[in-house]
């Protein structure tokens, strides 16, 4: 039915007319000669729109015959209509089109050369650049590895890694072209909260299981926690580290629900869930209502995966809730191997419009806020910080890791680079490309090959970049990055290094009575010794 609809009034409406046109023209130049010519040129449509249809290359092709190559006509002439009728080349709505065009061209190994020097304004408010060194370091691997755990089970993880990515937000073909892309560029692969899917094991790449508040994949029939199934799939050879998810970026303390319709038999089985019953991700753990109980919660999955590296993911909400968190493993002498630090910027299919723009903290405040807790607490070598959060460039890698992250995560720029195009459909089931639906007839547009190469380019492509950059700067390493490296036009006439900017804290000083009544940071003065390991909240 759905196909007759898309026939007769849809995606391949101008296929099916070319077709039909040309049927009818050749039945008519046998009669009349002058349509020959006609009849051809319709003969050569017709194959071409077929030769859009089975083609795997592009995916607009696939789902849009005919139709989908007046996007590339346009975009071939985009420049010329912009500088009359459109957006910039740095609007970020989100993405900017120079941002999208640096993704692509990366991940078809395309050199990225500009032109003409920069479009960035330089002597705008909040311009930001790297300084650079006049002895510049030699780096002869870009395969920066972070350490993240200990024993045999700890994980050596790439600096650069695809964030979290669910089955059933991302079709079959896109979650499985990201973790062959993986496997074939040696970084991970972040579940999301969907749980680890057949498709995150196809590939066969390194993968982040991600344990949300439903717990999916590892849940009973009334919603709690299963160590059974959790030791099940945490102990497979694949899963390199666990991450649980507290809040994300993008809609922070909010939760969500996948509507029954959606959730098919294989999202169910994925899941753990019933098949065409809604699946409702609740807004809190129901294993933890306290820093303590949090840890605990840890060590008892840290346990059960055979000491693999076990992390937390939030966005910063309450400054005293992550100061909470911090106090406890301090008083409990029990630690969380990573922090994946989630920025409000982060994307997601589908969120409120209240939720994306005003809540969370961003995330160049959130590091460093994180890096301040930890390393005034005496932990910043013994926990590792990742970042995420609508980063796309090396040079956002670099200013991140300066502000004190040790590794980024990204999604939506890996999303590009397997034939995203902002259409912001994600959550419609409709994704032009096929990257974000659950519907075959669309995802089948994406040559798993093909696009899993593009995605590991993109990772390749864009380290490479971010060595010379380290080089510039004179390091050797990520982890030798630091807020003096960073340079912020804060208005026309003022210029300060990151390190002026942002409250410094020393190593240790929260451990010191005497030493945090003098801490830069207000939040941790203010903070530290009014939370404590039974709740989240803090007395005065």
């Amino acid at each position: 039915m759905n196909l007759i609809k898309e026939i007769i009034w849809g995606r391949y409406t101008l296929l099916s007319a070319v077709i039909l046109t040309t049927l009818l023209l050749a039945k008519l130049a046998t009669e009349f000669s002058t349509l020959i010519y006609l009849t051809l040129v319709f003969t050569i449509l017709t194959f071409l729109g077929l030769y859009d249809l089975l083609q795997k290359k592009r995916s607009v092709l696939t789902n849009y015959p005919l139709i989908g190559r007046m996007r590339f006509l346009f975009e071939s002439i985009r420049p010329e209509l912009r500088q009359y009728f459109w957006e910039s080349d740095d609007d970020k709505v989100p993405y900017s089109r120079n941002q999208r065009a640096m993704v692509y061209q990366r991940a078809k190994n395309i050199h990225g050369i500009r032109p003409f020097g920069s479009l960035e304004e330089m002597y705008g408010d909040d311009y930001v650049w790297l300084n650079h060194s006049i002895t510049p370091s030699v780096i002869s691997d870009q395969d920066f590895r972070v350490k993240v755990g200990s024993g045999e089970n700890a994980y050596n993880i790439s600096v650069l890694n695809i964030s979290g990515t669910s089955f059933g937000a991302l079709s079959p073909n896109a979650i499985t072209s990201f973790n062959l892309a993986a496997k074939k560029g040696k970084f991970a692969h972040n579940t999301g909260e969907g749980s680890f899917s057949k498709y995150h094991s196809n590939g066969g790449g390194d993968t982040i299981w991600q344990i949300s508040t439903g717990y999916f994949g590892c849940r009973t029939k009334d919603g709690r926690f299963s160590e059974e199934k959790f030791k099940k799939t945490a102990n497979l050879k694949q899963i390199k580290m666990i991450e649980i998810k507290i809040s994300q970026g993008a809609k922070p303390g909010h939760g969500g629900m996948l509507l029954g319709a959606k959730v098919t038999e294989e999202i169910a089985n994925t899941r753990g869930v019933e098949p065409g019953q809604d699946c409702i991700s609740p807004a809190k753990h129901q294993e933890f209502s306290t820093p303590k109980e949090l840890i605990n919660f840890v060590y008892k999955l840290k346990k059960l995966s055979n000491n693999k590296p076990v992390g937390i993911k939030l966005c910063i909400g309450h400054p005293w809730e992550f100061i909470s968190i911090v106090k406890t493993m301090v008083s409990m002498k029990k630690y969380v191997d990573f922090i994946t630090i989630d920025g409000s910027e982060g994307g997601t299919g589908a969120a409120p419009a209240e939720f994306t723009d005003h809540f969370g903290s961003p995330l160049k405040d959130a590091i460093v806020f994180a890096s301040n807790a930890l390393i005034g607490a005496g932990l910043k070598d013994r926990i590792k910080l990742a970042a995420s959060g609508k980063l796309v460039s090396a040079f956002d890698i670099a200013q991140i890791c300066a502000l004190g992250a040790d590794w980024v995560n990204m999604a939506r720029p890996f999303m590009f680079s397997i034939g995203c195009i902002q259409a912001r459909a994600c959550h419609t089931g409709e994704c032009p490309t096929g990257v974000a639906t659950m519907n075959k007839s669309r995802y089948r547009a994406i040559d798993i090959e093909d696009r899993s190469n593009r995605a590991s380019n993109f990772h390749k492509n864009t380290l490479h970049v971010f060595k010379e950059m380290l080089e510039s700067v004179g390091v050797k390493h990520p982890s030798e990055l630091n807020r003096r490296h960073i340079v912020r036009r804060l208005s026309e006439s003022e210029i300060k290094l990151a390190d002026q900017i942002y409250p410094k804290v020393l190593p240790n000083e929260l451990l010191t009575k005497n030493k945090i009544k003098n801490c830069a940071d207000p939040r941790l003065k203010v903070y530290w010794d009014k939370v404590s390991t039974n709740s989240f909240n803090y007395s005065e």
